[in-house]
């Protein structure tokens, strides 16, 4: 293990999600969802096959014994997307960075309710906190009077409904990863959201200009690129020290939208988002010490079995 390598390589592949979300949203005036989704999927592949070239598994990297797996994950995991793309258009990019954090709390939830995870009531306790904050955030785009912004009240249920599908495309994830190699589950999920994405063409794509091009292909290459380095952070550190890396997303969002879209975040945003994020870090937390309770709990019979 390389701690501080997988830390970098996560703090990087964030940035470059970021980066990615940015210029999908800017592109957003000129393109519809279901084609910002296609660009995304399929600029990326080629960054990822030639990261299995490099790695010398292109051979058998994209191989799979579970295909309907893929096939699932990749529907879930395309529908998380479309709709975040959706609420890129219509919400600041700050606000749907934290209502994206209800993802991984949801995670916990439908784990335990489809893998038969336990969860007990520290767990329990702090995605509850965590869906108080994301209910906040959500809490001024709420409003069905005269006066709300109806646009933006879509662009919030548009995001919490693919922060769902997001959770459950990591259910997916997580049972695929006892038969899958990392790489296939990489490749077979772009592949899947590109052809998935041209279902969405009799709603209409458009011919966009130059600059929206030019964005659009870009945020695949980075997805591509994100991808990568998100996969190879998990290879040098414990998944539960990258985590929280996870959000420093917020930082960047809010930066990106400050200086580059002149969003000004609410304090509404910000304590739902302070909110969030404690409770994400509080179960990252809670798994890293349990996960070291197992490993000592497994040395010390390994001990005993052996005398």
């Amino acid at each position: 293990m390389q701690p501080l390598r997988g830390i970098t390589y996560k703090i990087v592949s964030v940035m470059v999600f970021v980066g990615m979300s940015s210029l999908v949203k800017a592109a957003s005036g000129e393109v519809p969802p279901g084609q910002a989704v296609f660009f995304r999927s399929f600029f990326a592949l080629p960054i990822i096959i030639g990261w299995l070239a490099m790695r010398h598994e292109l051979r058998h990297g994209w191989k799979t014994a579970h295909p309907m797996g893929h096939v699932w994950r990749g529907l879930v995991g395309t529908c998380a997307m479309g709709l975040g793309f959706a609420g890129l258009g219509l919400l600041p990019l700050p606000e749907v960075t934290a209502i994206g954090y209800a993802a991984p709390l949801l995670v916990v939830i439908f784990a335990a309710m489809f893998l038969n995870e336990e969860v007990r009531a520290f767990r329990l306790s702090a995605v509850a906190l965590g869906l108080v904050g994301v209910l906040i955030v959500l809490s001024p785009r709420l409003s069905l009077g005269a006066e709300a912004d109806h646009a933006q009240t879509l662009g919030a249920v548009l995001v919490l409904m693919g922060a769902v599908c997001a959770a459950l495309a990591q259910v997916f994830v997580r049972k695929l990863v006892f038969t899958e190699d990392t790489a296939a589950i990489v490749f077979w999920f772009s592949v899947t959201a590109t052809l998935l994405s041209l279902l969405t063409l009799p709603w209409g794509w458009a011919w966009p200009g130059l600059a929206a091009w030019v964005m659009l292909i870009m945020a695949g290459l980075l997805g591509g690129i994100g991808q990568i380095f998100l996969t190879s952070s998990y290879r040098f550190a414990d998944a539960s020290l990258v985590a929280p890396f996870d959000y420093t997303s917020m930082i960047l969002a809010l930066l990106v939208g400050y200086f580059v879209f002149d969003e000004v975040p609410t304090v509404t945003m910000m304590i739902g988002a302070a909110i969030v994020i404690a409770a994400g870090v509080m179960i990252i937390l809670r798994e890293r010490h349990l996960g070291l309770k197992r490993a000592r709990q497994r040395k010390v019979t390994g001990t005993i079995g052996h005398n």
